[in-house]
């Protein structure tokens, strides 16, 4: 699998929440939105922002209008609707709600036998090692043969 193909596709998925975002703020110009994107590590090139903005202008999320420019002939500046305005707030809502649950799906240790949380282990000095917060969490089970008490196991 193309490990940078699917990075691409997930930011594309947000770039519409993105741009709306964006353009909430103040009349932007294209290239403005450009350079916020890249400067957010979400590279996007012209070729795919204009589509969008058409297709966010014909769905009545966004309007523009033409302004003079001393380097050369009139700029399209974008402006949000108050549709979009509304589209905006629900997409952020959904957005909030799918980081959450990304999180706490991405976020748990597995539930297997061999890696359970344990919350109210206390604190190793396995920083050192190369162990992170959530490693730190996981407890260990006992081998075979050996309890969790590290008494001394008896065969009957």
């Amino acid at each position: 699998m193309d490990i940078e193909n699917a990075k691409a596709q997930m930011r594309k998925g947000v770039l519409e929440l993105c741009i709306l975002s964006i353009i909430e703020e103040d009349e932007v110009y294209p290239k403005t939105i450009v350079d916020r994107l890249k400067a957010n590590d979400l590279i996007v090139v012209e070729g795919t922002l204009y589509p969008l903005l058409t297709r966010l202008k014909n769905d009545g999320l966004l309007d523009y209008t033409w302004r003079e420019s001393s380097e050369g002939p009139p700029r399209k500046y974008f402006k949000i609707t108050d549709l979009g305005r509304q589209f905006l707030e629900v997409l952020s809502t959904s957005w909030n709600q799918l980081v959450q649950s990304v999180a706490q799906t991405v976020g748990k240790a597995p539930t297997s036998k061999k890696a359970r949380k344990n919350e109210s282990a206390p604190p190793d000095d396995s920083s050192s090692k190369g162990f992170t917060e959530e490693d730190k969490k996981l407890e260990v089970l006992p081998k075979e043969g050996e309890n969790k008490t590290d008494e001394p196991t008896t065969n009957n």
